[in-house]
């Protein structure tokens, strides 16, 4: 049962981080206009996002799927370390 979550990219990730770095990737007025639901819309704040997303399953999982789009795009990306290049 121990690796039950190898392929899970949001184990450990708290709810919490995930909607923080969306808004720090993305900000709220894109968030809205992604996932249309009104607490990324009217007065928007991680606390009230969180509270509503903990309670309604289907934004929380279009979320989610969100941010591990974001992670994968992140990594597609990533400069590889110059230290674990080829040695001569």
């Amino acid at each position: 049962m121990s690796g039950t979550q190898l392929n899970n990219p949001l184990h450990g990730v708290t709810l919490e981080r995930v909607v923080t770095e969306l808004v720090e990737q993305y900000g709220w007025e894109y968030l809205a206009g992604r996932i249309n639901i009104n607490c990324f819309k009217n007065d928007p704040s991680v606390k009230s996002s969180l509270k509503f997303l903990r309670k309604t399953p289907w934004a929380r999982e279009k979320v989610e799927e969100l941010f591990v789009a974001m992670q994968s795009a992140k990594n597609l990306w990533e400069v590889p370390d110059k230290s674990t290049g080829p040695k001569k």
